[in-house]
């Protein structure tokens, strides 16, 4: 019966990477699609969007039950509450890309990037990619050191996602209000999946730590006396 609750325990985490790899998938899918007015790759990720749902689902379901059957504690308890946490936040960020598609569909043939910002999302689509990768890594190894590349990212992002908004209030904007509005969609999409990740990370430092008010430096020093356990 152990075994079978640890064998549970593993595919519970191994189903996590699989929603996050798909998420991945999504966004890089998203953002390709975005930046080349792609409907076709626009429209494969809002089909796909349901099966990162339904994983999601079954993943909450299979939680549930063994908080229900097993009755686990400490940190196996941990590992399912984290589990249920960190499937809502990569559910949301499926639907934060099935977003980003759903305006490259909206304004085809047109391009939804408005002139003068190309550039600058294609950073931020890169970025966002960039840490969904990170982030699966995180949660398949629990690599504590990763999180700082996930934050230093999505700090990258938060610039980027102030610069779009600047450059839309400025005197030199000309855009008509159909091109404001998908360029402050399109930036707070962007910034938004960041965000859930950087929370996605909080939570494993949750399941490492028992903690959830860990500071940077402390992750650091957590990261490094890992590091020293396992060398």
């Amino acid at each position: 019966m152990r075994e079978f609750f640890h064998q549970s325990l593993e595919d519970v985490q191994e189903r996590l990477v699989e929603i996050s790899d798909l998420v991945t998938v999504a966004m890089d899918k998203a953002t390709q699609a975005f930046s080349a007015s792609n409907v076709a790759l626009a429209e494969e990720v809002i089909s796909e969007d349901s099966i990162i749902d339904e994983k999601a689902v079954a993943l909450d379901e299979l939680a549930i039950e063994i908080l229900a059957r097993q009755q686990p504690v400490a940190r196996d308890l941990r590992i399912v509450v984290t589990a249920l946490r960190v499937s809502a936040s990569l559910e949301r960020m499926g639907d934060i890309a099935e977003h980003i598609a759903q305006l490259t569909r909206m304004r085809f043939p047109e391009r939804a990037i408005p002139k003068g910002l190309k550039g600058t999302f294609k950073r931020m689509g890169e970025l966002d990619v960039e840490v969904a990768r990170t982030l699966t890594e995180l949660l398949r190894t629990q690599n504590l050191e990763l999180i700082e590349a996930i934050r230093d990212a999505d700090d990258q992002i938060d610039e980027l996602h102030i610069s779009v908004f600047e450059k839309v209030l400025g005197d030199s904007w000309s855009g008509e209000a159909g091109a404001t509005v998908d360029a402050t969609l399109a930036s707070r999409y962007h910034e938004r999946f960041a965000d859930h990740a950087v929370n996605v990370a909080k939570k494993v430092v949750y399941l490492a730590t028992g903690d959830w008010n860990v500071d940077t430096d402390s992750i650091t020093i957590i990261a490094e006396q890992a590091a020293d356990t396992e060398s």
